[in-house]
C-alpha cells in the first residue's frame, strides 16, 4: 500500500475485495484507488488454491470432444500433436482473470465457430470481469481451430482460450 494519508473507509474497502475475491472464486485481485494527487491506495488480494489448475486441465481435455466429433480425422491428429494449447503459436490468452461468455447475450449466436474464418480485430469472445465485459479480439487473421473454454467457463490470467492459424 502506498499511501500519505490515512482513509477510515480503505479498511472496509480491503474487507469488500476479499470478499469479491471468495464470491466470484478469483485467486487474486489488484486495485489502485487514486485520492488525489501524490496520495494514493494501492491494494493486491489474493489466495492460493490447490484445486485451481484441476478445473483448466479439464476445461482443456473436455473442450476437444466436441471439436473432434465435427470433423473427426483432421482435429484428432492436431491435438494429439499440440500438447500444451497455451506453446501453439496460434493461442489466444486470456488477458486477465474472469468469466467466458462465446456470444454477446444470451440466445444470440456464438461470435465464433471452430473452422469460421476470422480478422485480425474481430471478437473471438468476452471476458467479463468485475461486471465488465472485455471483448477479446483476435490478433490476427486466420482460421479458428479449436475453442478450448465453454460458455460460463472461469478463466484465469494467461488461460489459453482459442488456437486461431
Amino acid at each position: 500500500m502506498t499511501k500519505k494519508t490515512p482513509h477510515e473507509s480503505d479498511v472496509s474497502f480491503i474487507q469488500a475485495l476479499a470478499e469479491l475475491l471468495h464470491e466470484n472464486d478469483l485467486t487474486e485481485l489488484q486495485v489502485k484507488r487514486d485520492y488525489g494527487e501524490n496520495d494514493s491506495l494501492n491494494v493486491r488480494v489474493s489466495r492460493q488454491t490447490q484445486m485451481q489448475p484441476a478445473p483448466a486441465a479439464q476445461h482443456v481435455a473436455a473442450a476437444p470432444a466436441p471439436v473432434a466429433s465435427a470433423p473427426a480425422p483432421a482435429p484428432a491428429p492436431e491435438a494429439a500433436s499440440e500438447g500444451d494449447p497455451a506453446s501453439h503459436p496460434g493461442a489466444v490468452t486470456s488477458p486477465m482473470v474472469g468469466t467466458v461468455y462465446l456470444q454477446p447475450e444470451p440466445g444470440a449466436p456464438a461470435f465464433i465457430s471452430v473452422g469460421a474464418q476470422v480478422s485480425e480485430g474481430d471478437t473471438l469472445l468476452i471476458v467479463e470481469a468485475m461486471k465488465t465485459m472485455n471483448h477479446i479480439p483476435a490478433p490476427k487473421s486466420g482460421t479458428v481451430k479449436r475453442i478450448l473454454v465453454g460458455d460460463g467457463d472461469p478463466v484465469e490470467f494467461g488461460t489459453p482460450l482459442v488456437v486461431v492459424e
